[in-house]
């Protein structure tokens, strides 16, 4: 058995860029820096920053792009692809991570907190603390009315 998946957990370095392929299909790309500390011979402690490139297909490209901004954390899982192409008269190479499965962080690139996307700091502020009984509407939920 093969396998072929990533796990990444970082923050975007830059505004994701959201392009329709000519069979209309949605197609997100974005760069995201992954972090890692560790010590050196000498003890000590050190940092390195990996940048990655990551593409995303279809309703998962929408949604990054609509709520996810340069500085936002996101998880993503997926595959890692090699594509290249001729470029005056050089065959280019670009390693990316292709979205199967995503979550969005914990809000930490925003200023004013941990409101998830889509939602803000006020109704975040709202949320029902421990031991609080949480309040839920009386009419039933339709699936076909969630927007994902």
């Amino acid at each position: 058995m093969y396998l072929n998946k990533a796990f990444l957990y970082g923050n975007l370095t830059r505004d994701p860029e959201l392009k329709a392929l000519p069979s209309g299909q949605q197609l997100a790309s974005f760069s995201l820096a992954t972090n890692r500390t560790y010590k050196d011979k000498n003890g000590q402690k050190q940092e390195a920053t990996e940048f990655h490139n990551v593409v995303a297909f279809g309703r998962p490209a929408e949604v990054i792009a609509q709520y996810m901004k340069k500085g936002r954390p996101l998880y993503i899982e997926g595959r890692i692809q090699t594509r290249s192409w001729d470029s005056e008269g050089q065959k280019k190479y670009r390693t990316e991570i292709v979205v199967e499965n995503f979550q969005f962080g914990d809000g930490g690139g925003r200023a004013g907190g941990a409101a998830g996307p889509g939602h803000t700091d006020e109704e975040h502020a709202a949320a029902p603390k421990d031991g609080e009984e949480i309040k839920y509407p009386d009419e039933e939920i339709n699936p076909e009315d969630i927007p994902f």
